[in-house]
């Protein structure tokens, strides 16, 4: 377990990096101003709004930034895309046995099984029974059914429009920029004006916007949940319902892994790189992570009656062996 937060504490602040000093790249798109601070000041901002607003408060707030991922549909209906051949690829993609094509493979699935959601979720669901008083799932079984379906359905609907967007921005960036030659992408900034030429101002516009909005959701994600990881292995309590007071240790992991990242910016790292390896790196920790998770919910002493069901476990087990396997591939084509 300290290897695996260890490695998602790394993950993390290489993905707070990217995502910050992408915001401030946009930022400098939207406004025309070069500024060097603005990496720093969406930093502090987003470490200010975590430690001295309510969950609740913020939480209310933050779900209308939600909206900003749809300028991302909005790029891809400007952006001229081949319909016919982007959806037949989509069914059928096209396989190359080479390590630029195992690594891709690995961040996309680092992406979207993404172990700081593992944290992040888990840590909600107990906040979520603290702030309504009730008693834990396995100490009352007969609240779980509903639950567990209220648990389900949330995050099935999440990840279909998490999924409905991911495949928006691939296709457009593939009919523009790839499309275009521009392949070697080194900020978001240059994503953005790529798009410009291409698919006109308005996709330029939409394409920055969604950055930011994407930023903010992302931020205090990836803070939280590396906070929620490494003061439960420490043993001590943490909550971002917590006053700053009461949680010292929680707060201060989480401004530090902030600012750790926006630090990226003035180490003059390539986000882009980082925001990539840090997806491969999601990717391979994901497994002995999805592992123990699998043993952890087949146990009737962690678990009580609310242990995972044969069919869940055999898909649960076929989710990591398909990561395992892709892992493996990458490390092979890596060494070879």
């Amino acid at each position: 377990m300290w290897i695996a937060v260890s490695l998602l504490l790394v993950a993390n602040v290489i993905n707070l990096g990217a995502d910050l000093s992408a915001m401030g790249d946009s930022l400098t798109l939207l406004t025309g101003v070069r500024a060097g601070y603005y990496t720093f000041a969406f930093g502090i901002v987003c470490v200010v709004l975590e430690v001295f607003l309510s969950y609740r408060t913020y939480a209310s707030v933050l779900k209308w930034t939600t909206l900003s991922l749809f300028a991302y549909l909005g790029v891809v209906a400007v952006a001229h895309v081949p319909w016919g051949h982007a959806l037949q690829s989509l069914v059928v993609p096209e396989f190359h046995w080479n390590a630029a094509y195992a690594t891709g493979f690995v961040a996309i699935l680092g992406t979207t099984i993404s172990p700081y959601l593992f944290f992040w979720q888990a840590a909600e669901e107990i906040e979520e029974e603290r702030r309504t008083h009730a008693k834990p799932l396995c100490a009352s079984p007969r609240r779980a059914g509903p639950e567990l379906k209220e648990i389900r359905t949330d995050t099935l609907i999440g990840m279909a429009f998490s999924t409905i967007i991911s495949v928006a921005i691939v296709f457009a960036t593939a009919a523009t920029l790839n499309a275009h030659g521009i392949t070697n992408i080194e900020s978001s900034a240059q994503a953005a004006e790529g798009l410009r030429p291409v698919a006109g101002d308005l996709a330029f516009a939409l394409f920055a916007v969604g950055i930011i909005g994407t930023g903010l959701l992302a931020v205090p994600v990836l803070a939280g949940s590396a906070a929620y990881a490494i003061t439960e292995l420490f043993g001590l309590q943490g909550s971002l319902d917590a006053k700053p007071g009461k949680a010292r240790f929680f707060y201060a992991v989480i401004a530090a892994a902030t600012f750790a990242g926006a630090s990226f910016d003035l180490l003059g790292i390539n986000p882009i790189k980082a925001l990539y390896w840090s997806a491969v790196v999601n990717g391979v920790l994901a497994v002995p992570l999805m592992a123990l998770m699998m043993l952890i919910v087949r146990n009737p002493r962690a678990m009580g009656k609310l242990t995972l069901s044969n069919g869940q476990a055999l898909l649960g087990w076929g989710a990591t062996a398909v990561m395992a396997a892709a892992t493996l591939v990458f490390f092979v084509s890596m060494a070879w």
